[in-house]
């Protein structure tokens, strides 16, 4: 079982413990990413560097145990989906062949 298996039955069992997965669906648990997202966001409101990075890895814990929960309702695998963005992402961002190229999002 690697890391992510791991972590993904320990959530899993911590959320039946607590019957938590009637609540769980996917506007709620979107939702929830979002709002998690803020919070850490939050941390650096006022600061480019002087947020306290305790409280930063939680919110990031929180950010990315729910996104792990959506993954998982929706039958997904967090690494195959995120391998598969990555290729779309590499075709839509090429390597620079040279000069300077401003980077966008994806």
């Amino acid at each position: 079982m690697n890391k992510h298996d791991e972590t993904l039955a320990q959530l899993r069992e911590f959320v039946a413990e607590r019957d938590w997965a009637r609540f769980h669906t996917p506007a709620s648990l979107a939702k929830s990413i979002s709002i998690e997202a803020a919070e850490l966001l939050e941390h650096f409101q006022w600061t480019e560097d002087g947020a306290d990075m305790a409280e930063v890895q939680d919110e990031l814990a929180d950010v990315l145990t729910y996104a792990f929960m959506f993954a998982d309702h929706m039958g997904w695998d967090v690494d195959e989906i995120i391998q598969a963005k990555l290729v779309k992402t590499r075709v839509k961002h090429p390597v620079p062949t040279g000069g300077d190229e401003e980077a966008t999002s994806s």
